[in-house]
């Protein structure tokens, strides 16, 4: 049988995982194993961030719109509440827009809202 040299392979793979890390703290960034795990874990936390990052944004979308209704003398939940019967589909994103950099039309919302 022939006998096969992987060594390049294994290499590659290390360097792959190195530089991956660089900027790592302590022996995270210079050992393999170490290395490897930091990955992982980084990894785990990166899935779950980009779906906090959703719900973090609504939060503060919420804030914005909320502090804009108060202003006009309505709460967040009695604006949402008569933005629905009154049919106007705006999301809390344009809202939260709205609010903050066209207070005008926002009253005007409001005012319908009411």
């Amino acid at each position: 049988m022939v006998r096969v040299k992987r060594g390049i392979i294994s290499i590659k793979r290390r360097r792959k995982v190195l530089k991956q890390t660089k900027g790592f703290k302590w022996g995270r960034k210079s050992k393999e194993r170490l290395a490897k795990e930091a990955l992982l874990h980084a990894g785990k936390h990166a899935f779950h961030d980009r779906r906090k990052k959703k719900r973090n944004f609504r939060k503060l979308w919420q804030i914005k719109v909320g502090a804009g209704s108060r202003q006009q003398g309505l709460s967040y939940s009695r604006l949402i509440g008569g933005l629905k019967k009154a049919g106007i589909g705006l999301n809390r994103k344009v809202l939260s827009q709205l609010a903050e950099k066209k207070p005008e039309i926002f009253n005007k919302i409001v005012e319908k809202a009411k």
